[in-house]
This record gives C-alpha cells, sequence and structure tokens, in this order.
C-alpha cells in the first residue's frame, strides 16, 4: 500500500447543510455535481474531501450508522502562525460551526484549537512550529 490518503469521507446528517457549511461558510471550493447526486467533494491539497450522507455511508460500510459522542475521528488543519488559527476558528464559528476547544498553546510546542461542524465531525486547527508551509 502507497503511503497516501485521497479522499476523507464525512457522513453527514443533511447534505444541503454540510455544503453550505464548507462551501460557502468556509469556502472550500467544490467539484461539480448534479443536484441528484448524493455526494459532494471538495479539493484540498493534494486530495478530496468528500459528504455523503451518514446512513448511505454506514450502508456501504456495511456498519451501524448510530452517532455516537465521539466517532474516534479528528482532522486537522494545519496553518502558518497562531494568528491565522484564530481566524480560522472564528471562520468555522460564523459559518454555522461550534468552537469546541478555544486555541491555546500546546504541550508540544505549537497553538490549536477545535471546531465541530454541524454533523459534530471535530476540526483540529494547528499552527506547529516544526513544520512548513
Amino acid at each position: 500500500m502507497e503511503p497516501r490518503i485521497s479522499i476523507v469521507t464525512l457522513g453527514v446528517a443533511d447534505l444541503t447543510d454540510s455544503i453550505q457549511f464548507y462551501r460557502d461558510g468556509l469556502s472550500l471550493p467544490m467539484d461539480e455535481r448534479d443536484e441528484d447526486e448524493f455526494i459532494a467533494f471538495f479539493e484540498m491539497s493534494g486530495m478530496k474531501l468528500a459528504l455523503y450522507p451518514r446512513e448511505l455511508l454506514a450502508e456501504d460500510a456495511t456498519v451501524s450508522s448510530g452517532v455516537g459522542e465521539f466517532d474516534g475521528i479528528t482532522l486537522a488543519h494545519n496553518v502558518d502562525s497562531k494568528e491565522v488559527v484564530d481566524d480560522v476558528l472564528g471562520e468555522a464559528v460564523s459559518a454555522g460551526g461550534e468552537l469546541v476547544k478555544t486555541a491555546q498553546e500546546t504541550n508540544w510546542g505549537g497553538y490549536s484549537g477545535y471546531f465541530a461542524d454541524p454533523d459534530g465531525h471535530l476540526w483540529e486547527v494547528a499552527w506547529n512550529p516544526y513544520w512548513e508551509f
């Protein structure tokens, strides 16, 4: 297996609302799609983010579609400064996301905070002083 991830798919409760959050609220570039499609793709640097109805995603994977408190996964968006961390968290909240953890200094020397999208998917927004962008 090659060391790469090509698509991250989020199971969502309402595809229209989730598209609005990611496309209109966070300004992510969305691939063109037909209105009758049950999936939406967003261009991310080197990969895609997909939104798919939670029930259909669970059916496709042959697992239960129940929603838990924490699904055991977070997505991370790394940026090039502490100020951008705060800006992105503010943008997410303005778009309808929920601030889960205010940005703060980390024990590994960086700065990060968390927001949840309308379906509760957790995103960490982080500045890592050891990485360059």
